[in-house]
Parts: C-alpha cells; structure tokens; sequence
C-alpha cells in the first residue's frame, strides 16, 4: 500500500498492491494477472500479430509474451503498476489484458492503459464493460482526480474506443515513442476527470453498454 504522505488534511489515492481485487459485472470479469495466465493468453501471442503493432513492448510471440507477463507481475510488486487479465463471461475464456500504471499517489492521477484485446472481442462491448468497471473502481473506490490514456497517434482503433468511452482529448507529443518495429512515432494523450464520470461520463457509458452488449 502507498506509504503516508504529507498533508493529512488530504485524501490521497488508495489502492493496497498486494490485495487482489477482482472487478466484474454480468459480461466480463477482471482480476490480477498471475504467471500461470501466460497459457491463456498464448495463442493471442502467437496467432494474432497485429495486436502488437503500436507497443514497443508488446507480447508477440511466447518469449515476448513470457517477458510481458513477467514484467508486469515485477511492475505490481514493486508498487508501480496493476495488471489485469479479461476474462469474458459470454465466451466463457480469457480475451485480453489491461492495467492501471503510472501511479502519482500524491496528485491522484493514475494511468489506464497496456490494453489489448483479442480481434473476437473488438467491438463487442468488452472494451467498454471492462473501462466501466475500471474507471468506477478508480473514481469510486481509489479516489483518483484523474485518469490518463495514451496511444500512438496512427493507432485510430485504439483512439476511437478511448474516445466512445468519453475520453478528452488533450493534444499529441511529437516523436514520443516507438512502435513495434523500432520506428518513432507521435503519441496522443487523452484523459477523464472525476467530475466528468460523476457528471455524466458513467451514465453515458452504461447506456452504450446496454446497446451493445448481450449476454
């Protein structure tokens, strides 16, 4: 759990790294990657490449999928990320995987993303049930002010799905990053305040849910 902070009159973000939360609804169910969970997510690994076309470090093939997984177990434990795998209740097996990183405990801003999904699952409401159960748990149980997304700026199907979710927009950072084949690209940011998912973001998201998810 983050150490106590300075200013005791604030209500700082909470999140204890070594409790296992598990994060569900009637589609999908969300709960933290285990090593054991590289066999599920093997043949997307394999069989899909051009799920790792934007990430430098994306899990294309078993060595890099075993990497991935490692890395981001390593990253729980010492407190600066927290990995899920998907599994879709409808499918009845594991799709994809996504994680909260980037923790800035004393702003109470924490970054969504490292999400992937299966091609079976795009566009069928998973991406949209697991961000609704994600961004409630961090504004409602985290206390978290904000949420940041982040994406190459030619990744248009992962900028489309941050954007129907309610993300804003909030501008792009020029020869940020690589991608998957060594090449620099521009990256867009985005993100979610918490007055905006009270507001009117988790009423809107649970409307699109219900018109395309069934179970």
């Amino acid at each position: 759990m983050f150490s106590q902070l300075p200013y005791q009159n604030r209500n700082y973000m909470q999140i204890d790294f070594n409790k296992d939360y598990i994060l569900e609804n009637a589609f999908v169910r969300l709960r933290p990657l285990k090593v054991s969970d590289f066999e599920h997510l093997l043949a997307y690994s394999i069989h899909e490449p051009e799920l790792w076309r934007f990430n430098s470090g994306g899990a294309n093939g078993a060595e890099n999928l075993e990497k991935y997984v490692k890395n981001a177990i390593r990253q729980r434990e010492d407190q600066n990320e927290y990995p899920f795998i998907v599994f879709d209740k409808r499918k009845n097996k594991y799709v994809g995987s996504t994680r909260f990183y980037n923790f800035k405990p004393f702003n109470n801003t924490v970054d969504l993303g490292y999400t992937w999904y299966g091609k079976q699952s795009h566009g069928d409401g998973t991406n949209k049930n697991c961000k609704y159960l994600l961004l409630e748990f961090a504004f409602e149980n985290m206390n978290v002010e904000r949420i940041g997304f982040a994406a190459s700026n030619l990744n248009t199907r992962s900028i489309n799905a941050m954007k129907s979710i309610g993300c804003t927009v909030e501008g792009v950072f020029r020869n940020y990053c690589l991608d998957n084949d060594g090449h620099r690209i521009d990256a867009i940011f985005l993100s979610i305040l918490k007055e905006e998912w009270h507001d009117t973001i988790k009423e809107e998201l649970k409307s699109k849910i219900a018109k395309v998810t069934k179970v």
